[in-house]
């Protein structure tokens, strides 16, 4: 074989090996979406990751009680990695008769009894520093839920995190 065919090979097989290591990092990489989402433990005012499709509230951390909701984080400096700009955004939960009739259609297949508006109106928002939860349907939980989309240090806007 010619020199310049040996030559063209050899930098054929590298840069097969590269693209081949690259391909390899890529499907190990966990950037892609974690099957997790933020809970928030009510009573321990503590945060926490649980599966994405659980629905709210669920048991907290501490005992058997159902008081972890469902937490937006955002982080503000545009930067999800910095956990140091991580900022709960605002927590969400369900009425008990909309969390029956989830779990229920979950278990049996059939679409819930409840219409998507009927489940809006079972629905409550609420910033951490609120007592109160506020229908999703309110006026006032437009503000609880956009209120995070303003822009950050520097004019970044805030992103939303997950676990």
């Amino acid at each position: 074989m010619e020199r310049n065919a040996l030559i063209k090979l050899a930098l054929g097989l590298v840069m097969l090996g590269v693209a081949g290591s690259v391909l390899v990092r890529f499907w190990r990489s966990d950037r892609g979406a974690s099957g997790k989402a933020f809970f928030y433990d009510v009573s321990l005012k503590k945060l926490f990751a649980a599966p994405i499709g659980s629905v709210p509230p669920i048991k907290g951390l501490d005992d058997d009680r159902e008081d972890a909701v469902r937490a937006v984080v955002v982080s503000t400096n545009g930067n999800p990695a910095d956990k140091s700009s991580w900022m709960i955004a605002y927590l969400e939960t369900y009425s008990p008769e909309l969390k029956k009739q989830i779990e229920a259609a979950r278990a049996t297949g059939a679409a819930p009894a409840m219409g998507r508006a009927g489940a809006q109106m079972h629905r409550f928002v609420r910033r951490l520093t609120d007592a109160e939860w506020t229908p999703l349907v309110a006026p006032e939980a437009d503000q609880i839920v956009n209120g995070w989309l303003t822009a950050g240090p520097g004019g970044v806007p805030a992103v939303v995190c997950t676990p």
